[in-house]
């Protein structure tokens, strides 16, 4: 029998008679797993209770509780008080006329959004030419990336003929029209299968249209392919495969965005969409070289999307650049009233930045483990040299991050939300079993009472506060993808980041560096990342196999 009945139970372990058998023997080995000490009256006194709970909870376990049933309570990011931006400036988006096809037909795979949005505009290029040309690519190179899992050809074929209509007859939706895209295989898109990458779900159909596929479809892009993740959110396997990274198919693409990161560096897709829960966005853009933007908690809603995390889970772009991202971040951002941590805010981007004026900081105790000669390092020259003063600062994890929240948040929530999975046994089918991977996880997390969940997430509640009043004394913080505790911090904090790439390593793969912003500010990270990018040309770099 697994381990995954309440935690009294499972110590017991064996037959059914002996699980019926709740004494102060049981309640002594379960005590010592959950760090309690109680007395010989105490434990006895408690059997009936025991008894009462056990009872309910196997009533609890005669009813139905899929992946979507939902959570009641909401998180919100930032401490009591916090202001959600809702006055919506209008966001002007310059078009050039002036862009050209390319005379290689196969460089428009890595044309911009501005540039594709140009040609579209202008009609120098069909949507419906633009999308067979993107599902040529899809064709051609998602079986050497294992990258895609469903290609939708006849849906996108649909929706290029209807952004080509309207066009003809002079509506115009926005930058979006008529683009090609790809969206994780977490999201939901009626009468297509939605995987989550994971053999359990592998023929799945969900009756539902996600709130970022109708977001985007409002927009006028085009949806061509359900791409990769790493099964159930993890890494970068799932049930048919390894993601490949662009830069060097003997090695993984990272995850657990996995396809949407692969594809869009490949240029089989102009962008995607990605979602991260801890590092699931920025671990992708990170290894394969793509610009990734994990907002800020709750800024799009997750109604259609798998449940890892209700606390954690965040959906973005992941794009080539920070203009491309900031783009599709303003069609995406928002809510449907299906997700009770969504909010409607304002994300008033211009694009324009003066670095003078900026507050901008780099976290020493994290640089100061990176080589001399690392890339980081350069990117606080480059932006310095564009006019910013960087102030050293050390960030606060050692004295505000006292033990690992997230590990009792995340593995509590997810365990939750795959209980059916687990109960069923249908656990067995996943891929990996090893210690590491979620089946076992799942099972652990049992063993987690509720009362330390609630407590790790009051210590959380401090964090919170403790983090939010470091980082608003400043603009922008820079900091090592991968510096200490702030991945695991920024995402228990809801706090919004871009990744981006700053260059590669000795080995030839991408690095990168990431901005680390306030709560609903995604406006000025993204702008310090045009601006950045707009003194470098690592983003234009693309791996050489997938440019011709």
């Amino acid at each position: 029998m697994k381990l995954c009945l309440p935690v009294l139970l499972c110590l017991l372990g064996g037959s059914l008679q002996a699980q019926q058998k709740i004494d102060t023997a049981a309640i002594s080995r379960a005590a010592y797993l959950i760090d309690l000490s109680l007395t010989a009256p105490e434990k006895d006194s408690m059997t009936d209770g025991l008894y009462d709970n056990l009872t309910h909870y196997r009533k609890m376990h005669q009813l139905a509780i899929p992946n979507d049933l939902a959570y009641p309570f909401a998180f919100h990011p930032g401490p009591p008080g916090t202001a959600i931006p809702v006055k919506q400036n209008a966001v002007h988006w310059y078009i050039p006329s002036n862009v050209s096809m390319p005379r290689n037909k196969e460089d428009l795979a890595f044309y911009s959004l501005i540039q594709l949005a140009s040609l579209i505009r202008y009609r120098k290029i069909s949507s419906v030419a633009l999308t067979t040309f993107f599902l040529d690519r899809l064709r051609k190179w998602g079986d050497t990336l294992e990258c895609v899992i469903t290609l939708t050809p006849e849906l996108a074929l649909q929706e290029a003929a209807a952004a080509d209509e309207a066009l003809r007859k002079g509506q115009y939706k926005g930058l979006l029209h008529g683009i090609p895209y790809g969206l994780k295989d977490l999201f939901a898109v009626k009468g297509y299968k939605t995987t989550w990458g994971s053999v359990p779900y592998k023929d799945q159909v969900i009756d539902q249209d996600a709130f970022v596929y109708t977001q985007l479809k409002a927009a006028g892009a085009v949806l061509c392919a359900k791409l990769t993740l790493g099964e159930l959110a993890y890494a970068d396997r799932w049930f048919g495969g390894r993601t490949r990274n662009p830069w060097n198919l003997a090695t993984g693409s990272s995850g657990s965005s996995a396809g949407s990161a692969a594809a869009t560096v490949a240029g089989l897709l102009p962008f995607a969409i990605g979602t991260e829960t801890w590092g699931s966005i920025v671990s992708p853009s990170h290894t394969c070289g793509a610009t990734g933007l994990r907002p800020t908690f709750g800024s799009v809603s997750r109604s259609g999307a798998m449940v890892l995390s209700w606390s954690l889970d965040k959906a973005g772009p992941i794009c080539r650049s920070a203009e491309d991202a900031a783009i599709v971040f303003h069609y995406l951002k928002g809510s449907d009233g299906k997700d009770a941590s969504a909010v409607e805010r304002a994300f008033n981007y211009t694009g324009k930045v003066n670095l003078t004026q900026l507050r901008i900081a780099y976290a020493g105790n994290y640089f100061r483990n990176l080589p001399a000669n690392a890339p980081q390092w350069a990117v606080l020259e480059t932006l310095r040299n564009g006019g910013a003063i960087i102030k050293e600062v050390e960030f606060p994890d050692s004295t505000i991050y006292p033990f690992n929240i997230m590990d009792v948040v995340i593995s509590s929530e997810s365990a939750a939300a795959f209980d059916e999975l687990t109960r069923s046994n249908q656990d067995d089918l996943i891929s990996r079993q090893d210690k590491n991977f979620w089946p076992n996880s799942f099972r652990v997390s049992r063993f987690v009472p509720a009362v330390e969940y609630i407590n790790a997430n009051r210590h959380r509640a401090r964090l919170i506060e403790q983090l939010h009043a470091f980082t608003r004394q400043y603009d922008v913080i820079i900091v090592p993808t991968y510096g200490g505790n702030q991945l695991a911090m920024t995402n228990l904090t809801g706090h919004p980041v871009v990744v981006l790439p700053v260059g590669f390593s000795a080995n030839g793969m991408p690095t990168s560096i990431t901005l680390l912003g306030n709560l609903y500010d995604e406006a000025t990270i993204l702008a310090v990342a045009k601006a950045y990018q707009e003194a470098t040309s690592f983003h234009t770099k693309h791996p050489a196999k997938f440019t011709r």
